[in-house]
């Protein structure tokens, strides 16, 4: 290794131990981005929620949904019966819901079968209010810190006090006929000590829809944090024990039925993977400027190795043509004829007979009058004391004529 390179090598291994020391150094920071997924643990998601959900619910199940509300119920509607295969509550938290109007449609079918739709969002869309007749306002003059209660006066220990992440959306207007009000936020800061109204009731059918405007009181950091999770419990005590569908954020948009999100896009979402990433195309980069300065060595020219048979059989066939030692030369060919039966048809040659000349036609696909010349010129050689030239040139192009046609 040169010393250039040794040089290379170490400022390397440098900036990895560099990197690695901050990395490890540095506080993890804290995701407070409101995701509310309940596959993850951040502070805005609903790990926590989802699981204890069960415990809540003793006769119902919670089955998550990761299509649109529209396919969802399509596909659990029976045409022929004219009811819905499922019944209980569609539930879905989000910050912001966005649902397309086919979407509500089916979400109002299905609520006046008798089911509850229970929606836990900041900001509903235009099609749902007008649909419902409600509004909802925000208000940001006042400060995140509020108190959530409830108007039933047995749930009046499960109201709480947030901190952090309350937003002032409220319903300013509702059809006082035919909603019922369930819930109130009241700020600290506020001089008149309004009750917003933050969760209500409105029947459709024989069903209703649950609406409220605080989903960050479900998520995992208000749920951890002392006794909060009552008022979860509060409002949950609205919703019939009966199977929940949780409209999941992880929604499945390929037509194999697969979620389209790349492993690239998850390796950038995990911040150990995504500086893993970084480092390595890092290093790809500085391997390729190091290879691109490499200088090429000079190959030596090796030259093959001669193939030595073709001299060595010339050599050995002259020697034979000047000693005229042509028994010897036709003993030798007529044992090596043998040997390659033998070894190729795995036939015994000690007996040449009939029998024996029927095999070898069989095997070899010669016929069977030039199978007996050969066997027969071979039993006259073998016998035969003195050779001449052309007994040799007879038994050579015998067996060549042989194996061409086995061939």
């Amino acid at each position: 290794m040169s010393k250039r390179l040794k040089i290379y090598l170490g400022i390397l291994i440098a900036i990895i131990v560099a990197v690695a020391f901050v990395e490890v150094s540095r506080p993890t920071p804290i995701d407070w981005q409101e995701t509310y997924n309940e596959r993850q643990t951040k502070p805005y998601d609903l790990q926590i929620f989802h699981k204890e959900i069960d415990a809540i619910m003793y006769s119902g199940k919670i089955k998550n949904v990761y299509r649109t509300p529209f396919e969802f119920f399509k596909d659990q509607y029976d045409w022929k019966r004219y009811e819905y295969k499922v019944q209980g509550t569609y539930m879905c938290i989000t910050p912001d819901l966005l649902i397309d109007p086919s979407s509500i449609h089916e979400m109002l079918d299905f609520a006046a079968e008798g089911n509850t739709i229970f929606l836990s969002a900041n900001e509903m869309p235009r099609y749902l209010r007008d649909s419902l007749g409600f509004s909802i306002e925000y208000d940001y003059r006042f400060a995140s810190k509020a108190t959530l209660k409830f108007t039933n006066n047995r749930l009046k220990n499960n109201q709480m006090t947030y901190d952090r992440g309350i937003k002032n959306n409220y319903f300013s207007y509702i059809d006082t006929l035919n909603t019922t009000v369930l819930g109130y936020q009241q700020f600290e800061n506020d001089s008149t000590q309004t009750n917003y109204t933050n969760f209500i009731k409105i029947p459709i059918g024989k069903g209703s829809f649950l609406l409220h405007t605080q989903p960050v009181t479900f998520t995992n950091y208000h749920l951890l944090k002392d006794d909060y999770h009552k008022y979860s419990e509060g409002v949950l005590a609205y919703i019939p024990n009966e199977d929940v569908f949780f409209d999941s954020p992880n929604k499945i948009t390929s037509a194999d039925g697969t979620n389209n999100d790349s492993d690239l896009r998850f390796i950038l979402a995990q911040p150990a993977l995504r500086w893993a990433w970084y480092l390595g195309l890092l290093f790809l980069l500085i391997f390729i400027l190091f290879n691109i300065k490499r200088k090429q060595r000079i190959v030596k020219v090796i030259k093959p190795l001669e193939n030595t048979t073709v001299d060595f059989t010339r050599t050995i066939g002259n020697l034979f043509y000047e000693t005229k030692d042509h028994q010897n030369v036709a003993h030798k060919k007529i044992t090596y004829f043998l040997e390659y039966i033998r070894t190729e048809y795995f036939m015994d040659t000690q007996v040449l007979d009939e029998k024996f000349c029927k095999r070898l036609h069989q095997k070899s696909g010669n016929s069977l009058e030039e199978t007996e010349q050969l066997v027969k010129l071979i039993k006259i050689l073998k016998k035969k004391l003195f050779f001449d030239e052309n007994d040799v040139l007879k038994i050579t192009e015998a067996i060549e004529k042989f194996r061409r046609k086995d061939n």
